[in-house]
């Protein structure tokens, strides 16, 4: 299966922009600020579990605090390229294309219990499925997550082609895109897809709610780490606003659980530089325009 073209994009976007009309009401944005988060699992759980974050937000910056999520990682990087975000939680992958195309600005990055900011992309299969490493999947029907997923979409892809010298499209007999990392992994419990890419964080959530287990989706490639997934900001934000947002996501931790869907212990700075690795591996795999989402 093809990536998009760039007529079928176009059509989603306009598409998208529909439906963020009435997701992301215009009246909201000269009135607080509003953040998105980009589909990772179910949208409800995602708003729930940011929950507290958005309620420490709004008491410490003394204005309300609104969060949005969509039904595709286009959407957010849509809305705030409309200036209909502030803020926005992206995966690395979204983030740079975001900053290419939203004038988006990383600033803050979530650290995991532990001490580590990074992730991993991984490839899992069903309990009973006979594969092993990568090159066994010739031919099998794989999910990715989203174009614009960073571990579900543009390191999969890197992995394929590093090993087999092949593009996924090439190499599998069938390219499916799940559209978030749960709906992909629970492809492969249900034995619906051969295997599926995705975050092994979520994968790990997805284990402790009890939805999967390390038997029904079994690993079998991890890629090197990866730099977390950044909250930005748009670049064109007052820079007295910009601080005290800094200042608040700083010291969240010290007021409210800032855990959220993937057990965050505390945010520490980030810049764009963190993400040359994302943006290297663009370069490498030579996508054209219409391989990457507009």
């Amino acid at each position: 299966m093809r990536l998009p073209t760039r007529a079928s994009r176009v059509c989603e976007v306009l598409i998208g922009c529909a439906i963020l009309a009435v997701c992301f009401p215009s009246h909201a944005y000269s009135d607080g600020l509003t953040i998105g988060l980009i589909p990772a699992e179910n949208n409800e759980e995602m708003v729930a579990a940011f929950e507290p974050m958005r309620i420490y937000l709004e008491e410490r910056l003394e204005e309300s605090v609104t969060v949005y999520t969509a039904t595709d990682y286009t959407g957010i990087i849509e809305a705030m390229r409309k200036n209909r975000l502030d803020i926005a939680w992206f995966g690395p992958m979204s983030y740079y294309l975001a900053e290419r195309e939203a004038n988006a600005e990383a600033f803050v990055i979530g650290v995991r219990p532990g001490g580590s900011a990074r992730y991993h992309s991984i490839i899992t299969v069903p309990e009973n499925s006979n594969a092993n490493v990568l090159e066994d999947l010739r031919g099998a029907t794989v999910a990715f997550v989203d174009p614009a997923s960073t571990s579900g979409g543009l390191v999969p892809r890197y992995m394929v082609k590093r090993k087999t010298g092949l593009m996924p499209e090439e190499f599998f007999g069938r390219l499916i895109w799940a559209g978030s990392h749960d709906a992909a992994q629970l492809a492969v419990k249900n034995n619906t897809v051969d295997a599926a890419a995705g975050a092994d964080m979520i994968y790990e959530r997805m284990v402790r709610k009890g939805l999967i287990t390390v038997e029904t989706n079994r690993i079998i490639m991890t890629s090197d780490p990866l730099p977390g997934a950044p909250l930005a900001w748009r670049d064109d934000l007052n820079t007295d606003r910009k601080q005290i947002i800094l200042e608040a996501f700083l010291d969240a931790h010290n007021h409210t659980n800032v855990s959220g869907l993937t057990r965050i212990d505390h945010f520490e700075v980030a810049t764009p530089s963190d993400y040359d690795v994302i943006r290297e591996m663009v370069i490498e795999l030579d996508l054209s325009d219409e391989e990457i989402p507009q």
